[in-house]
């Protein structure tokens, strides 16, 4: 989808009474929904867009995802914590630091446990359950996808 059009249809969700907008076209599928405020813009194609100061962007991968999006049979046993955001995923500050946990270590419910780099901010991404990390299921430097799994907390 041209660019130009998606930030025409943004700038009208934004200043219309219309809650949420769903567009299908051969490229892929965006969705814009309007919540206290700020604009959600959803993409269901693998393509990037560059969006206005203030909307958050959030890109679900295709539902006809190939091999690298499979291992539904091996789902970890635990309280999996997922990506929040499209980005690169970092697991310390910086890169000659300490990574924030490593596997074994006892992580309490809001302390940091790694950073996913969006738009050029770097966001910490805070575990949400306490107990032990017993897997880290990404690569430091990874891209990664909304709602992608992240690591196992039992």
């Amino acid at each position: 989808m041209d660019l130009r059009k998606l930030k025409t249809l943004i700038d009208l969700v934004s200043e219309s009474n219309v809650s949420e907008l769903e567009i299908t076209e051969a490229e892929g599928k965006v969705r814009i929904v309007k919540g206290g405020g700020a604009l959600v813009q959803q993409m269901a194609a693998p393509m990037l867009v560059a969006a206005p100061a203030g909307t958050a962007v959030a890109a679900a991968a295709p539902a006809a995802a190939g091999p690298a999006a499979a291992p539904a049979a091996g789902v970890p046993a635990g309280h999996i914590v997922k990506s929040p955001m499209v980005g690169t995923f970092y697991r310390s500050s910086s890169p000659g630091a300490k990574a924030f946990v490593e596997v074994g270590s006892q992580v309490k419910e809001g302390e940091t446990i790694c950073i996913i780099e969006a738009m050029k901010i770097l966001n910490e991404i805070e575990a949400d359950k306490s107990g032990t990390i017993t897997q880290i299921l990404t690569d430091n430097g990874q891209a990664v996808e909304y709602g992608q799994p992240l690591f196992v907390i039992e």
